[in-house]
């Protein structure tokens, strides 16, 4: 159990200004799509007295939509280098002047009369999304204890899916979903920045950050006296000057060296499949499905939104239940039984939507199945997916990883395009991405719980280094006899 309160604080003001951020900047776009539309109809119409057309106004509301992940693209380059040399607590602190920032520029838009803030704006706060998503984890993972290690780096999940269903209450047209109130609800993304500007500069910083990449002996031990309380610390502080040990005279790794060292080579491969899947596998298309099913199955038009919050609860009631589960199940039941039981939901998802308009009962069987398949994610490739980087790679080579992320925004931004040419079929390659998912965890990811940074590192070299081991024990004893290890 967290018994000191300042971890349990350093986990709050950690997650309300990190990954928070990236899902209520997420939900709070939907509310005002007809609104901001048609602002940047009448702007244009201001500026040359001819109307957009239709396509124009939808291609401008596309690049406003764009500019997110690319500013998340942006976000996961400079991820790295920030977490190196400002430390994992500055990065987050400074990386929310880009959300002041997009708040200032869309906040402003309508009164300046131009549509350009506002997709300047989303730019600024993808980038934002894109430090936060990498740094946190990194961050929370390297305060925690050993044994809490997957729980709290874990609360990076619950706290996107959180900043998910509060957007969308804020973005109800009763709060500020309206016409007149959108600029407040674009601008009210300054808040959580705020609070954690207030917050977390009287939390210490990663105690492995300052023994391992600052080499500061004193201020680690410092700061894990306010994280552990009085409890001991030196088997703790062992392992880390281990790691220290085992990585000195090394630089911080670029993410080309990545690709290339041979040693890294399934680490990579695994944030590279899991954090595309994670995308490809569908989830996201449930809730651009929602609003059509819930109308199928007879909801009112105007309480459509109120069902839509319980598809993002359904999300952070999961993310909250595998935050307290997964140091006692371990990361590859819940990835293996998260992806499977999406796979069977997909298959019958896609009968209930094929014949939607045929059997009177098959809608609600359709919002059966989104409400189900959320529930999976959740439960499993939601979260276990954001602490994995945290612990395969070591203290030299996650900032690096971190640019391996990029797929959580590339990907994403096709999704529409595959939707748009399959239509309900879509699900075809989601749940071919489900099963190829569940196979490789099954087949060649290793446990990591309960091991420490170095143990995982030596369970990943038997794998990366498994021929070149098997074509050393061939050669008999005198071969080996001459080999250093």
């Amino acid at each position: 159990q967290l018994q000191n309160k300042v971890l349990i604080l350093t986990i709050c003001a950690a997650g309300i200004g990190g990954t928070f951020q990236y899902g209520y900047n997420i939900s709070i776009i939907n509310a005002p799509t007809l609104y901001i539309q048609s602002f940047m109809n009448e702007t244009w119409l201001e500026r040359t007295g001819v109307p957009l057309s239709s396509n124009l106004v939808l291609l401008l509301w596309s690049l406003t939509v764009s500019a997110y992940p690319l500013g998340g693209l942006v976000g996961a380059l400079v991820a790295g280098p920030m977490a190196i040399r400002l430390g994992r607590k500055m990065s987050l602190l400074l990386n929310n002047l880009f959300v002041i920032l997009a708040a200032t520029l869309s906040g402003s838009s309508r009164v300046a009369r131009s549509f350009e803030m506002i997709m300047l704006s989303r730019f600024f706060t993808g980038v934002n999304a894109g430090v936060s998503m990498n740094i946190q984890p990194m961050y929370l993972a390297e305060s925690a204890p050993k044994k809490l290690r997957g729980a709290v780096a874990l609360t990076s999940a619950s706290f996107t899916a959180l900043g998910l269903v509060l957007g969308q209450v804020v973005g109800l047209r009763e709060l500020l979903g309206g016409e007149k109130s959108w600029p407040l609800l674009l601008a009210s993304n300054a808040v959580p920045a705020l609070i954690q500007l207030l917050a977390l500069p009287w939390l210490p910083e990663s105690p492995r950050y300052l023994l391992i990449d600052r080499g500061d002996k004193e201020s680690c031990i410092s700061a894990l006296r306010r994280l552990r309380g009085g409890g001991d610390l030196s088997v703790e502080l062992e392992e880390m000057l281990a790691e220290q040990a085992a990585v000195r005279g090394q630089r911080a790794k670029n993410p080309w060296e990545l690709l290339r060292n041979r040693a890294l080579r399934r680490q990579v491969l695994s944030v590279v499949v899991l954090s595309s899947a994670m995308q490809l596998c569908g989830n996201d298309s449930m809730y651009f499905y929602a609003a059509y099913v819930f109308r199928e199955a007879g909801i009112p038009q105007d309480k459509i939104p109120y069902v839509v919050i319980g598809t993002g609860s359904c999300e952070l009631i999961t993310s909250v239940t595998c935050n307290m589960v997964i140091d006692y199940v371990g990361r590859r039941p819940l990835l293996l039984g998260g992806y499977i039981c999406m796979a069977g939901w997909a298959i019958v998802f896609m009968v209930a939507l094929s014949q939607q308009t045929q059997i009177s009962w098959m809608p609600y069987l359709s919002m059966a199945c989104i409400f189900a398949y959320i529930l999976s994610f959740g439960i499993g490739p939601a979260g276990v997916t954001g602490v994995l980087p945290t612990e395969i790679f070591d203290q030299m080579s996650w900032p690096a990883a971190s640019l391996l992320w990029f797929n959580l925004f590339l990907v994403g931004t096709a999704f529409p395009f595959i939707v748009k040419s399959l239509a309900h079929f879509c699900y075809v390659p989601f749940l071919v991405v489900c099963i190829c998912t569940a196979l490789y965890v099954g087949f060649f990811l290793p446990e990591t719980k309960g091991k420490s940074f170095l143990e995982i590192s030596e369970e990943f070299e038997k794998h990366n280094f498994r021929a070149q081991t098997q074509e050393v024990l061939y050669r008999g004893p005198e071969e080996i006899k001459s080999t250093e290890l």
